[in-house]
């Protein structure tokens, strides 16, 4: 399994002003992201383990899972992490045209802004799609598209010492924004263990910033 997806890797090569793969290479930071949420159960004691370590980090929500746990979110908000766009529906991609995925994202951002009160989000789109179209619409809309460069794997395992390993093994460097997932219980029990040893180590964790036309 690849920790770095050559796609991203090539989406990498673009300007960060349409994808961003990484966050700043200098310092100490690295950039937790988790999507897939909110979840009833494992959103709740992940955001207690952030909180317990002052850990910062980006959520990329479903809409339709916002609606039901609004608590949640409203935690996500009040904790100081970014709140990011999953779509609303997490429909396949690439089953839809390029105007029904923008319509997913913008009933996403509609519903979001109750939360936080800006009209517009960080888009992370269901895994990972992305094509030309939907990169040229955003593109013209001034907006970037939040991506990763490390891909934990945590949904490819249930037992969370296999993602322990693979996080110990090829530690996320500096600037490495880590996809994460929240709608499941082995990357919350792999971050339980390795939180602590990284914070003593000086690491620090970042929430991923919010455009300048996401206001």
């Amino acid at each position: 399994m690849n920790i770095r997806p050559k796609k991203h890797q090539i989406l990498g090569l673009l300007p960060r002003s349409i994808v961003q793969t990484h966050g700043d290479r200098a310092g100490t930071g690295r950039f937790l992201s988790f999507d897939d949420g909110p979840h009833p159960e494992h959103t709740p004691r992940l955001l207690d383990l952030l909180a317990a370590h002052g850990v910062r980090a980006s959520f990329f929500v479903v809409g339709r899972h916002a609606e039901q746990y609004p608590s949640i979110v409203e935690r996500i908000v009040r904790d100081g992490h970014l709140l990011g766009n999953h779509s609303y529906s997490h429909t396949r991609f690439a089953h839809m045209s390029t105007a029904d995925q923008v319509a997913d994202l913008e009933r996403a951002d509609r519903l979001l802004a109750a939360f936080d009160g800006r009209t517009r989000h960080r888009i992370r789109t269901p895994q990972g799609h992305v094509t030309l179209p939907l990169l040229l619409h955003f593109a013209r809309s001034g907006r970037s598209l939040a991506y990763w460069c490390y891909d934990s794997m945590d949904y490819h395992d249930d037992d969370a010492a296999v993602v322990v390993r693979r996080l110990q093994t090829q530690p996320p460097q500096v600037g490495d924004i880590v996809l994460m997932h929240d709608d499941g219980a082995a990357g919350m029990h792999a971050l339980a263990e390795l939180l602590p040893a990284w914070c003593r180590d000086g690491w620090t964790f970042h929430a991923l910033e919010q455009d300048a036309a996401c206001e």
